[in-house]
C-alpha cells in the first residue's frame, strides 16, 4: 500500500529512542523526509543517521528540550527554513516517566509529568501549526496512553497527563477539521522500550523478554494484557505511520488502542 510519502516531510517529537525512533524508522521506510526532535544531542545524531541510511531524504536530528516554548520554537522555525513546502505530518512521543501513588507524588512531581507529558505536544502543535497549514495535507498524531481507559494507582500522575493528550487533541481535531488537518491519538500498552528496561531494573526485573516483562508488570500494576508478553515499538510504529499519512484521509479524533488487548471498558 502507498501510503502517500514520497516527497513529504514529517516530524517525530521524542523520535531518538524507543516507540518514537521506530515510528521515525517506519516513516523513513516509506520515503518521507524525517526530522527526529529530542533533548539528547548524541542520540538524535545517530537516529539522523540511521534514517539516512534507510534512505529518507534529507533525514535530520534536532537537539531540543520540548518542554521549552522557546526551543521548540526554533526548531520549527529551522525546519521552515528547509522545508518550503511546509510540514505534513507531526507525531508527539514524548512522555513523562513519573510513578507513584497520588499520597506519595510532590508538587514537582505533578509539574514534570504535565510538562513532559502533555504540554510539551501542546508546544509542538503551536509552533508547527504554520507549516502544518502551509503544507498541501496535514496530520497531527499524539502518543497518550492505555491506561487512560484502565487506571492504576501507581502512574495516576502519568495517565493524568496522558488523559490530557487525549483531550486536547481531540479538541485540535474539531479545531481543525474545516481545514482537512486531520489529528489523531495513538494509545500504547506495555511496550519494550528504554524506559521500560529502566523501570524493570529499578524493580529488580533484569531481562528484556517480553514475556517476563509483561508479568512484571502486571504484578506492579495490575492491567496486563489480554495477551501474554510486552509490545514490540515495531508494533506499533506502522499504525501511528498510517494515521500520519496522506492515505488516511477521513480518520480524525480517534484514540487508537494498540495495546495488546489491555482496554476492558
Amino acid at each position: 500500500m502507498d501510503l502517500g510519502f514520497e516527497n513529504a516531510t514529517a516530524v517525530v517529537v521524542g523520535g531518538s529512542r524507543g516507540m518514537g525512533l521506530a515510528t521515525a524508522q517506519c516513516l523513513a521506510d516509506e520515503g518521507a523526509r524525517v526530522a527526529v526532535v529530542g533533548r539528547t544531542a548524541a542520540d538524535v545524531a545517530a537516529a539522523a543517521h540511521d534514517l539516512a541510511e534507510r534512505g529518507s531524504p534529507d533525514a535530520v536530528g534536532i537537539a531540543a528540550d520540548a518542554c521549552d516554548p522557546a526551543a521548540v520554537r526554533r526548531v520549527f522555525d529551522e525546519l521552515g527554513e528547509r522545508w518550503d513546502g511546509g510540514l505534513n505530518a507531526l507525531v508527539n512521543t514524548a512522555g513523562p516517566n513519573v510513578q507513584g501513588r497520588f499520597e506519595a507524588l510532590t508538587v514537582q512531581s505533578w509539574r514534570e509529568a504535565v510538562d513532559h507529558g502533555a504540554m510539551s505536544m501542546v508546544h509542538c502543535v503551536q509552533a508547527a501549526l504554520p507549516l502544518l497549514r502551509r503544507a498541501e495535507w496535514a496530520r497531527i498524531v499524539n502518543f497518550s496512553a492505555h491506561s487512560t481507559q484502565r487506571q492504576s494507582v501507581n502512574l495516576v500522575a502519568y495517565t493524568a497527563a496522558k488523559a490530557m493528550v487525549t483531550s486536547i487533541s481531540k479538541n485540535l481535531s474539531l479545531l481543525l477539521a474545516p481545514e482537512e488537518i486531520l489529528v489523531n491519538v495513538v494509545s500504547p500498552g506495555t511496550f519494550v522500550t528504554p524506559a521500560l528496561l529502566e523501570w524493570a531494573r529499578s524493580a529488580g526485573v533484569h531481562t528484556d523478554d517480553p514475556y517476563e516483562l509483561m508479568r512484571a508488570i502486571g504484578e506492579h500494576f495490575g492491567h496486563p494484557a489480554h495477551m501474554p508478553r510486552a509490545g514490540r515499538p515495531e508494533e506499533i510504529a506502522p499504525v501511528a505511520t498510517f494515521l500520519a499519512s496522506r492515505r488516511n484521509s477521513y480518520t480524525t479524533g480517534a484514540d487508537v488502542n494498540v495495546d495488546g488487548g489491555s482496554d476492558f471498558t
